[in-house]
């Protein structure tokens, strides 16, 4: 076992993914990050994530681009018709915006469209999360928005082990992968194991077992979610925890098996307040195991409203581990 942060597991794992496949590259703004500064260090994008690749690999598979999204990932969703297997970084997930259409209309179809005549394994890398006062613009959490679209696999890992494992699995997929990594996150460490292995895609983890309540909570919910289990345990409140890590194709057998078990949901995740994951989630599980609910299933999001830029007043805009715990209690005692 080794202990690294989600960032530094990232990294490993692009390192292994390029040493093992040499029709893998990685492509997008800053990745290289200075290295083409005389004298400049390869700090590998604004977040380190890529650094060291461009030194190992060479410039003709780690593609420093110009600023427009659309162009590279247009590019990078050619390359993999072609056979290729891009690894794309869209520095900030609101930064979609401008290339939703390749992404919707041109890598998320072109499956389906040739009548499976070719695969399309292209990963696309991104940041979502607030809490670090980088505005409305940089700071969205668009998951449950991308999972709306059908073609796109969507995942959000919480830990080291599954960032890095999550990124090997998605190369290797046949259709487009969105990861979903929360820069709050990217410095949270844990021991992981050395080989760091492959992560299936489209299974959950039971992060805690319970019998009073079922809590779904996504990416740096989840560690919120812990906390408020540990004051809640306290209590006499018995939580049972899942990180779906995979939002589509989500893991529907274990989060029905644990509703069926506790009869209470509370979906904790950083994404729209409206029509997204959260909302989906409930509904589905009102319409899967409706008659094991003994409570009508609660979300804790941020509100309907942009990111606040001031801190005390994004502080206020995210939820944290007070308001699960507030919305644990309720729903416990209904």
């Amino acid at each position: 076992m080794t202990r690294m942060s989600i960032s530094e597991a990232l990294n490993r794992a692009h390192h292994d993914i390029m040493a093992a496949d040499e029709r893998s590259l990685v492509i997008g703004e800053d990745i290289r990050g200075g290295s083409g500064v005389d004298g400049g260090l390869e700090l590998g994008g604004v977040f380190g994530v890529t650094s060291g690749l461009a030194a190992k690999f060479g410039e003709g598979r780690v593609i420093d681009t110009p600023i427009s999204e659309t162009a590279f990932v247009g590019m990078a969703t050619g390359a993999a018709m072609t056979g290729l297997k891009p690894i794309v970084e869209v520095m900030f997930c609101d930064f979609m915006g401008v290339c939703f259409d390749q992404i919707m209309n041109q890598a998320a179809k072109a499956r389906f469209l040739s009548n499976g005549r070719f695969d399309l394994p292209l990963t696309i890398r991104t940041t979502m999360g607030a809490g670090d006062g980088s505005g409305a613009m940089h700071s969205q959490s668009t998951f449950g928005m991308l999972a709306s679209v059908a073609g796109l696999t969507v995942v959000c890992p919480s830990t080291p082990a599954d960032a890095a494992g999550l990124l090997k699995s998605a190369v290797k997929a046949k259709g487009p992968t969105v990861i979903m990594e929360h820069k709050g996150l990217y410095d949270f460490a844990e021991d992981v194991p050395d080989e760091l292995p492959p992560v299936p895609i489209g299974k959950g983890r039971l992060m805690r077992e319970g019998t009073d309540l079922t809590v779904v909570a996504v990416s740096a919910f989840v560690h919120k979610a812990v906390e408020a289990a540990d004051t809640l345990a306290a209590e006499g409140i018995s939580v049972e925890i899942i990180d779906p890590r995979t939002i589509k194709p989500l893991d529907e057998a274990m989060i029905l098996a644990s509703v069926k078990k506790t009869g209470r949901l509370l979906v904790a995740a950083e994404d729209a307040a409206f029509g997204g994951f959260a909302d989906q989630l409930t509904a589905f599980v009102a319409r899967s195991a409706f008659s094991s609910l003994t409570a009508a299933p609660v979300s804790v999001t941020p509100p309907d409203v942009p990111v606040p830029y001031g801190r005390k007043a994004e502080a206020v805009w995210l939820p944290g581990v007070d308001e699960i715990l507030n919305a644990a209690r309720t729903l416990a005692s209904a």
